[in-house]
């Protein structure tokens, strides 16, 4: 545990937040605090033995005022909780809360161990990039109300709206608009006080009203200092306090440098200072920063990747059709159909069918939960068993889909190697640009000319700024992101470009990636199926999302019936139970308890432990596939893993050559394995499979394509979903992955020959402070142009999107 209160010229430094000490009748356990706020939150950390939380860093704490918990009794109002709530079931409930206060990593660990605080409390969990924190939490326990104030006697008092979250939005981006117009009023009335001065060719306007002109300009600079300037200065010393470098450093020691001389040349009479300058500075700062802004919201690839997200869901007209529709499209009052282990995607009624509810993707409990008609369902289950019909209650939150798929269970602990790349070197361009600032004002200095030296410390500190740097991976990769989803390709997030680029080995699995289902052939051969014994194949066929269960559901007509019990085993069947009687469908060793080769894919079908017969499956290849294989062979090493029997070998060879290994009778831990075997070996690996079966092997692989038709194909365990329309184009997908890639490394030579010629030119004394102000947001401006329009370029050339 870190030392007690320490000392600075007698001054005792509060524990917890690191505030003055003023009254010692703060004290608890030899350690003294600011206030009791702080005492109170040290204490309870301490009853939970999570003290280690002081050495994360030095006090890591938020100061507290004092809560008022009554403030927050309108959350005992039921109505108002479950608006905020976005789960309940009978144990557990889950909330987001947006806490504006998270500044570092103290704050996500303490809020990711509130189970050890008060352990009704489940999981904490917490985006730090968005500032909210998920909490699940057991409400027999402790209520809503309750987790806030603990929340806000920690000091993470979350920021509550019933509002419109885009509105909140809106309201929060109009700062840097008001931050914007006080600097600009500033500056233009400085500039007009400013010149008289220019233009005093003798001195005798300085020498009658300079002091008095100076002190009024003195007076406008200060709105610009402590508003327009302040979120510079804020997050510079956030990073001195952490001991942490980060971009507005070198920005806010430039603006103090022409601050702090400028004000000691008015007040000491000696100059007239350089708030012109000052102000100037702070305005085209805050314009330049306003433009990418407005940018970056013109572009927001985040909310496109949202906007393409394919989760799709059968609903059921009026008429009793089934229509898939985009879950985009989904709309209140909607009646759908949920197959079993398909995800519910908007909260919803329980209309028909029997609900076995798997909630481990929100709640991390995979203990089905049983739901009776009439029943609220909530979003992000994943129903077990029979289909079941629901009728839409609220609207679908792509948002939290989208944080289901992220859902930190199934990610895959890789750091971004860009990313990783510009962060460490972000920090040292910063380090190396002080020094080249400070070495180039100590020379003019010490040549005699303070006034150059200043001006030359300010200016190389703008001009340098690596912003470009920081922006080019986002941007590129963002772009890409949204090229990619225009031709059907939904990735998970914008580093799978990256991924996709370093891939050297492609997996493909067969049945439902390159076979075409939709287009095969279900031929029945065995016993002539009554029309009873018709309808309840169907009715089992109908509850599942397997290709081929849907192929053989298109096949068959006549009507549907209810089913009472069913299973899915992956790679295997399924076992239903529907009007007393036990149905099993799948493979020969599922339904026999016997391998049979064919030649075809077979699918056999037992009523009652009596076998009626099997569907043949006449494979079609997915059209494309031949001239996919001839361009992918010699770039990649390619492997072929099926569920099937090798009866169709001979083709496939015919298609990829005989070069290629193909590996036959495969279960889905068998394709596990051998992913895993081979990034063992240090290879990249891509597998393409068709979703849920192949969840493991999509795990387990650098990058997971899961293949899809039309049907809900969303599973947490891929990283990305390829409409099958688009499969012929898997190369074309990974050439503009390497491009975009290459993109990325044309934008840090640029960012890099800019701030060569920059500092070569600034260092010299010929740059004023006002016109590096203006430079600089143009170095960002060019690399936001400069990687939207060559992804769009070579997006219209590889993609035939944006030509």
């Amino acid at each position: 545990m870190k030392d007690t209160a320490y000392n600075i010229l007698t001054k005792t430094s509060c524990y917890h937040c690191g505030d003055e000490v003023i009254s010692k009748q703060f004290k608890l356990a030899e350690k003294e605090f600011c206030c009791e706020g702080c005492k109170q939150v040290y204490s309870l950390l301490n009853e939970a033995g999570m003290c280690d939380y002081y050495n994360l860093s030095e006090q890591p704490g938020i100061k507290l005022n004092n809560v008022q918990e009554s403030k927050f009794d309108y959350l005992n109002d039921e109505q108002i909780s479950n608006k905020l709530l976005c789960f309940k079931d009978e144990k557990l409930s889950k909330v987001v809360f947006y806490v504006p206060v998270i500044h570092c990593s103290s704050c996500v660990w303490l809020l990711e161990n509130l189970h050890l605080i008060n352990p009704n409390i489940v999981q904490g969990r917490v985006q730090y990039m968005k500032k909210e924190v998920s909490v699940l939490f057991q409400h027999q326990e402790i209520s809503l109300r309750e987790v806030v104030i603990l929340l806000a006697k920690l000091g993470y008092e979350p920021s509550i709206s019933l509002a419109n979250e885009e509105e909140q939005k809106v309201k929060t981006n109009k700062k840097i608009y008001y931050q914007l117009g006080v600097a600009g009023f500033c500056f233009g009335n400085i500039m007009l006080l400013s010149l008289p001065d220019y233009f005093d060719f003798t001195g005798r306007f300085h020498q009658e009203m300079g002091s008095w002109i100076g002190f009024l300009m003195l007076i406008l600079s200060l709105p610009v200092l402590i508003y327009s300037d302040l979120d510079y200065l804020k997050s510079a010393y956030q990073a001195y306090k952490y001991k942490m470098m980060n971009l507005d450093v070198p920005i806010s020691l430039g603006i103090m440098a022409l601050f702090g001389v400028s004000v000691f040349e008015i007040v000491s009479h000696t100059g007239a200072g350089y708030l012109d300058s000052f102000a100037g500075l702070i305005f085209f700062l805050l314009l330049g920063k306003a433009f990418q802004q407005k940018t970056f919201d013109t572009l927001s690839f985040e909310r496109d990747y949202k906007s393409y997200f394919p989760i799709s869901v059968t609903v059921l007209e009026e008429t009793g059709n089934e229509t898939t529709v985009p879950v985009s499209k989904l709309a209140t009052g909607d009646r759908i159909l949920v197959r079993n282990a398909e995800l519910i995607p908007a909260d919803a009624i329980l209309l028909k069918g029997r609900a076995l509810i798997d909630y481990s993707f929100v709640t991390g409990e995979s203990v089905p939960v049983e739901k009776v008609l009439g029943e609220m369902v909530y979003a992000g289950g994943r129903q077990v068993g029979e289909h079941i019909e629901l009728e839409v209650m609220k609207a679908v939150s792509q948002s939290y889909l989208t944080g289901l798929w992220n859902n930190e269970v199934f990610t895959k602990n890789k750091e971004s190697r860009l990313t990783s790349l510009v962060n460490s070197n972000s920090k040292r361009f910063t380090i190396i640009i002080l020094s080249i600032a400070t070495l180039a004002a100590i020379y003019w200095i010490w040549m005699g000319q303070m006034g150059v030296g200043v001006k030359v410390f300010a200016s190389v500190l703008i001009v340098a700024c690596p912003c470009a740097l920081a922006l080019s991976t986002p941007f590129t990769l963002g772009n890409a992101l949204r090229a990619l989803g225009k031709r059907n390709l939904y990735l998970k997030n914008a580093a799978v470009v990256e991924d996709l680029a370093a891939v050297d080995t492609i997996v493909f699995d067969k049945t439902g990636t390159l076979s075409d289902t939709s287009k095969s052939k279900a031929v029945w051969y065995g016993n002539i199926l009554s029309e009873k014994e018709m309808m309840l194949v169907k009715s089992v066929m109908r509850a599942s999302t397997h290709p081929l269960s849907r192929n053989i559901f298109q096949t068959l007509a006549g009507e549907v019936t209810e089913i009472e019990e069913v299973t899915e085993y992956a790679g295997k069947g399924l076992l239903a139970k529907v009007g007393g009687q036990i149905i099993k469908i799948g493979s020969a060793a599922f339904v026999k308890g016997e391998k049979m080769f064919t030649g075809q894919t077979v699918v056999f079908v037992s009523i009652d432990e009596v076998v009626k017969g099997y569907f043949a499956m006449n494979h079609v290849y997915r059209t494309g596939l031949e001239n996919l294989a001839k361009e992918l062979v010699g770039k990649y090493n390619l492997v072929v893993l099926s569920g099937d029997n090798e009866r169709e070998k001979e083709s496939l060879e015919a298609i990829f050559g005989k070069n290629v290994p193909m590996y036959f009778n495969q279960s889905p831990n068998d394709k596990l394995q051998y992913i895993a075997n081979l990034k063992s070996e240090g290879h990249k690996v891509m597998m393409l499979g068709d979703g849920l079966n192949d969840a493991g092997a999509l795990k387990m692989s650098s990058v997971g394509v899961s293949v899809t038709e039309n049907v809900a194909s969303f599973s947490p365990a891929c990283d990305a979903i390829l409409d099958a329309k688009e499969f012929s184009r898997l190369g074309n997908f990974l050439q503009m992955s390497k491009i975009s890639v290459r993109i990325i490394k044309a934008c840090y030579a640029i960012s890099l020959l800019y701030n060569i010629v920059g500092l070569t030119v600034t260092v010299q004394g010929k740059l004023s402070p006002v016109f590096t102000a203006i430079v600089m947001p143009l170095s960002s401006i060019t690399i936001m142009l400069f990687t939207t329009l060559s992804v769009g370029y070579f997006a219209g050339r590889v993609l035939k999107v944006w030509g």
